[in-house]
């Protein structure tokens, strides 16, 4: 029997938040500018996010949903009975469901969300969708080193789910030690399930950050909202604009708030002068060719055991990983 909706264990090792100001002044005196990009997930910018994938030119979740469609059996062949699926930053699990419907015999679904609000809403619908399969929400930060729930019994592995294109919102450093913590927490048996964006035309993946709706443009924009309303800086938002590009020879999308005027800004007691067409970075969104993401892998001890695209080919993938030297089944 699955858990109720409202038994969301929080992990109580996770730092508080009040250094939340220490860090934007740290990062506003770097060189270039730059601040976190997990800065956008707040209540408002979840919401803008769900609304950003839903636009014309965000490719990004309509082809992993495509993909899905086309080979969750496969991959629920792949991971086999009795697993205990773990999913990264699960938000509102869509592409979840579509995996649990084929699972044989999962033993528990843990999925592990910052935002609260959008875990106590997915854990709902699950338990309601797959009253079977224990629910163990773990409302926490993902990047730091997890103490997971107690599984209701014993599963013959542990996957680390990470649907989306998230992995590339890390730079390839951070990116290989998130994998290598992932590794740690599947075990020698375990093993991950990643979405990752590939490389295709400059022209597409532009238009992904830029839709014409602004629905992009709020969102990143939604950080200064938040750092306003949390920390009590003085941003104003009519003197920022935001800006995305594609730079080919790092693969990966650039996202920045660019100052348009001279202007200062208080933060605490800090100030802070931003000259006119000045950028902060506020995001990466690295993009992979197949030969890069297993070398990425590599570098976190880690093997592609098995990959899928979406049907129309070329626009997106998720790979199984396993630990270097393992075999996949």
């Amino acid at each position: 029997m699955s858990v109720q909706a409202f038994d969301i264990r929080d992990d109580d090792r996770r730092p508080p938040v009040d250094d939340l100001l220490g860090i934007v002044q740290r990062g506003l005196r770097a060189r270039p500018k730059r601040l976190p990009s997990w800065l956008f997930y707040d209540e408002r910018g979840s919401q803008l996010f769900e609304d950003i994938c839903e636009q014309p030119e965000y490719y990004l979740t309509r082809a992993e949903i495509a993909l899905m469609d086309a080979h969750a059996g496969d991959i629920a062949d792949v991971l086999g009975e009795d697993v205990r699926l773990v999913e990264y930053g699960s938000g509102n699990a869509i592409k979840t469901r579509m995996l649990l419907e084929h699972l044989h015999a999962p033993v528990s679904y843990v999925p592990v969300e910052i935002s609260h609000e959008p875990l106590r809403n997915s854990t709902q619908a699950l338990n309601e969708r797959f009253p079977a399969v224990p629910v163990q929400p773990l409302h926490a930060d993902f990047t730091r080193p997890l103490r997971l729930p107690i599984p209701p019994r014993a599963p013959r592995r542990t996957v680390i789910y990470f649907p989306g294109s998230t992995i590339g919102n890390f730079e390839a450093r951070d990116a290989a030690d998130l994998l290598r913590k992932m590794r740690n927490e599947m075990g020698d048996n375990g093993g991950i399930l990643i979405g990752a964006d590939l490389k295709k035309d400059t022209a597409i993946i532009e238009a992904a950050y830029n839709d014409k709706a602004g629905v992009t443009a709020e969102f990143t924009l939604n950080m200064l909202v938040r750092l306003n309303r949390e920390i009590g800086s003085d941003f104003d938002l009519s003197s920022f604009r935001h800006r995305a590009h594609y730079n080919a020879m790092a693969g990966r999308i650039e996202t920045f708030l660019v100052s348009t005027r001279d202007q200062k800004v208080r933060v605490g007691k800090q100030q802070v002068n931003f000259a006119a067409e000045e950028a902060m970075q506020v995001e990466y969104s690295c993009k992979y060719s197949p030969e890069d993401f297993a070398a990425l892998a590599g570098k976190a001890g880690l093997a592609v055991a098995q990959g899928w695209t979406d049907p129309a080919g070329g626009m997106f993938a998720v790979y199984y990983l396993v630990r270097a030297g393992a075999r996949a089944a």
